[in-house]
């Protein structure tokens, strides 16, 4: 049962995040009401298991997730110099240039599915816009409303002011700042001040050379700071001091890619809260409400009336931070089941639009969309198989 448009979903007996046990109501793609089911609902009875906003991956680069986590020190002392050992072996390391060669609409795929099975359905992509990202069928949602430079290393402070200058101001614009514990690290932010580039919609990436007196300036300017900590101890042995920034809403979460990041968002979280510096309640909102808010997606991240029906179904009682995506009971994506486990699968996807698959090693369900990609020859997601057709009618 896909029809979507003609239907109105009534998720009973759910743990809603903000709301309690309750009713999550969802037609054509948006939250109804959050409240009681209604005669004609065809209602799914969740028997207290969690509900929460799909999650909002505030920083990644969709075309780099088919790559190995890859690195040639120890650590380094600004990430300009790993890129440099990445660039200098472009034309000779084996994986680079067998990476190279997939298609590009391919390892956009691959970006989006390593997002959508960890519950991510909105991604922001630190890079050039590609047509594909904004296909009907794409996997999860790609902002569009926004500006980007990379960073002061690569596009100069010409190159800087004039990507700032080129976006409204209640559009977010992102720039990799401070990642790494050099001086040059450590000199962007003031740099990124005299250039009057740091606004409030100035939203930094890494910020791992910030010292109490800048993040003090950010908070200041109410500029955000997206925190990807995974990627930055890979590469770094260290990572952002936040606690200033969560307390001011500042701060969201990203993975960043698998060239340096964890395997995806859920697996980012987990690292996260290993380190001990974020309550779990918060660290949920740094990849829901506080995210969404920080990026200005309006109607994501949260549970309400209108909103775009992005959700996922976790176990009763978990904890996002503990969480694996094999663990995930459901992903849904404008209400329509995407991701999950069977017993959901049943109800929400007709029996042609049910595909098996093992995901590292538990059995789910991906609806025909998300197996119609997992199918192509150039499309693989480590720990994911599909179930042969046979397999499946037995």
């Amino acid at each position: 049962m896909n029809d979507t448009e003609s239907r109105t979903l009534a998720f009973t007996n759910a743990d809603i995040a903000g709301f309690g046990i309750g009713t999550l109501r969802i037609r054509g793609g948006r939250i109804a009401s959050i409240g009681t089911p209604e005669q004609g609902d065809v209602v799914v009875d969740l028997r207290g298991d969690r509900v929460l906003p799909g999650l909002v991956n505030a920083h990644d680069h969709l075309h780099r997730n088919h790559y190995p986590r890859l690195k040639y020190q120890p650590h380094y002392g600004n990430a300009s110099e790993w890129s440099a050992d990445i660039d200098a072996r472009r034309a000779s390391d084996v994986v680079l240039v067998s990476c190279a060669s997939v298609p590009r609409v391919d390892r956009l795929i691959m970006g989006a599915l390593k997002n959508l099975l960890s519950g991510v359905t909105t991604v922001v992509h630190h890079d050039a816009s590609y047509p594909e990202m904004f296909a009907p069928d794409f996997p999860v949602h790609v902002p569009v409303a926004y500006g980007w430079a990379h960073s002061l290393t690569l596009d100069g402070e010409i190159g800087v002011r004039q990507s700032h200058a080129a976006t409204p101001s209640g559009t977010p614009w992102f720039i990799h700042a401070g990642e790494g514990g050099d001086t040059a690290a450590r000199e962007e932010l003031p740099r990124l001040i005299a250039l009057g580039v740091l606004e409030p919609n100035t939203v930094l990436v890494h910020g791992v050379a910030f010292d109490a007196g800048d993040r003090a300036r950010l908070v200041e300017r109410r500029a955000g700071l997206v925190w990807c900590p995974g990627s930055n101890h890979f590469l770094l042995g260290r990572s952002a001091e936040v606690r200033e920034l969560i307390h001011e809403g500042l701060l969201a979460l990203g993975s960043d890619s698998r060239l340096s990041g964890e395997r995806d968002l859920l697996d980012e979280l987990r690292f996260a809260r290993s380190l001990g510096e974020v309550a779990d309640d918060a660290l949920e909102s740094l990849v829901t409400t506080r995210a969404a808010r920080l990026l200005r997606l309006a109607d994501r991240g949260v549970l309400r009336a209108g909103a775009v029906a992005d959700f996922i179904v976790m176990p009763r009682d978990a904890r996002l931070g503990e969480l694996r995506r094999a663990d995930l009971r459901c992903v849904c994506v404008r209400g329509e089941m995407r991701y999950g486990d069977h017993d959901l699968a049943e109800i929400l996807l007709t029996p042609s639009s049910r595909v098996f698959a093992t995901v590292d090693g538990r059995a789910k369900c991906v609806d025909a969309r998300v197996g119609k990609l997992l199918r192509r020859p150039s499309v693989h997601e480590p720990g994911v198989a599909l179930v042969p057709q046979a397999q499946q009618a037995a």
